[in-house]
C-alpha cells in the first residue's frame, strides 16, 4: 500500500451562529462546516469525508470499552456488553440503567434483542449462550456445548431458533423452547469470529438435509448462514440442509459479515477490507473497500448502505 498521509485541522474562531472557522494543513481541503459536521478532502488521492458530531453521548453506562451494542426494534431499550464485565440495558432516549444482567462468567462477547424487545440473548467467554428477560433481569435458559468462548449470536425470524458461533471452530442452531441444541451447522477447525443468517435468493442452491429437519427447527428453510473466519475464509451454508454453498478466500482473518439483500452480502477483514459479494457468484468480489489498514469490526445495512466501524 502506499504512505499514510497525515494532516490535521484548526479552529481559528467562530462565526455569531456558532459554526466554527476551520483550517487544513498542506494537502487537505476543508469544504462545508456546520454545526455538527465537517467535510475534509484531500484533492490529491480523491477522497473527501464528512466527520458528523454525535447528538448525545452516555458516558456513564460503562467504565471501559464497549464490545457489544444492540437497540431494541421498538427503539426504546438498548443492551451492551463491556470489558468492565458487565451487561446492562438501558434506555436509549437517555441512557438511565434500567437492568444488570448477571450470570456469565470471564467476558460477555455479544448481545442482542430478540424481535419482540422483551428478551435479549447473550454470548460469552464462557462458551454459554443466555436468554435474558429485559423486564427482570432473570436468565431463563442457558444454552451449554460449545467448547471455547462464544464469539457471536444472530437470531432465526422471531427467535424460536437461534445461532452461535465460537472459538471451536463451530456454529450451533439451538432450540429456544427446550433449551437444547439443534445441531453444529458448521465445522471449521478455525475460529468463527462473526455469522449472520438471511434469507436467500430462490436460484441459489442451498443443498439438501441428510436427514429429516427436527420438527423444533421452525425458520430455516431457505435461509444461508454466513461464516466469517480467522483463517481468511468467507463461508455460506445452507441452514437447514447443513450443506456448503460457496467459500470466498480474503486478504486477512474476516471478523464481520452482513446481508444488504438476499443477493449481497458484505464481510470485513482484519487488514481493513470490506468486501461486498453476489451469493449467486463469489468467485470475484463486486466491490472491495478499503478506507485504511484498521480492523473492520462490524457491519449494519442502513437505508441504501450500510455503516461499518474499524478499529482505529
Amino acid at each position: 500500500g502506499k504512505p499514510t498521509l497525515y494532516g490535521s485541522l484548526t479552529r481559528r474562531g467562530l462565526s455569531t451562529e456558532g459554526v466554527p472557522d476551520i483550517a487544513a494543513s498542506e494537502g487537505f481541503v476543508v469544504g462545508e462546516v456546520t454545526k455538527k459536521s465537517i467535510l475534509v478532502s484531500c484533492p490529491h488521492e480523491n477522497v473527501s469525508t464528512k466527520f458528523l458530531a454525535p447528538y448525545t453521548t452516555f458516558c456513564r453506562i460503562h467504565q471501559k470499552s464497549i464490545t457489544c451494542l444492540d437497540i431494541s426494534s421498538g427503539g426504546g431499550l438498548g443492551v451492551s456488553t463491556s470489558t468492565d464485565g458487565t451487561m446492562k440495558i438501558w434506555q436509549a432516549a437517555n441512557g438511565e440503567i434500567r437492568r444488570l444482567l448477571e450470570g456469565h462468567v470471564y467476558d460477555v462477547n455479544c448481545c442482542r434483542f430478540f424481535p419482540s424487545g422483551l428478551v435479549v440473548l447473550s454470548g460469552g467467554m464462557d462458551a454459554q449462550l443466555k436468554i435474558w428477560s429485559a423486564e427482570d433481569a432473570s436468565c431463563v435458559v442457558t444454552f451449554k456445548g460449545h467448547k471455547g468462548g462464544i464469539l457471536d449470536i444472530a437470531i432465526v425470524d422471531r427467535g424460536r431458533n437461534v445461532l452461535s458461533c465460537s472459538r471451536d471452530g463451530t456454529a450451533r442452531l439451538w432450540d429456544c423452547g427446550k433449551s437444547a441444541c439443534l445441531g453444529v451447522i458448521a465445522d471449521c477447525s478455525s475460529p468463527v469470529n462473526g455469522i449472520a443468517v438471511g434469507t436467500a435468493d430462490n436460484s441459489l442452491n442451498l443443498g439438501t438435509p441428510e436427514k429429516a429437519p427436527s420438527e423444533r427447527e421452525v425458520g430455516t428453510e431457505g435461509k444461508i448462514l454466513l461464516l466469517a473466519r480467522e483463517d481468511k475464509k468467507l463461508q455460506g451454508v445452507g441452514l437447514q440442509s447443513r450443506q456448503p454453498v460457496f467459500l470466498f478466500v480474503g486478504s486477512d482473518a474476516f471478523n464481520c459479515c452482513a446481508f444488504l439483500s438476499s443477493t449481497y452480502i458484505l464481510a470485513g477483514t482484519q487488514d481493513g477490507n470490506i468486501y461486498q459479494l453476489d451469493v449467486r457468484n463469489t468467485n470475484a468480489p463486486i466491490q472491495v473497500i478499503h478506507r485504511s489498514g484498521a480492523p473492520v469490526l462490524s457491519l449494519l445495512p442502513y437505508r441504501d448502505g450500510f455503516i461499518a466501524s474499524q478499529g482505529n
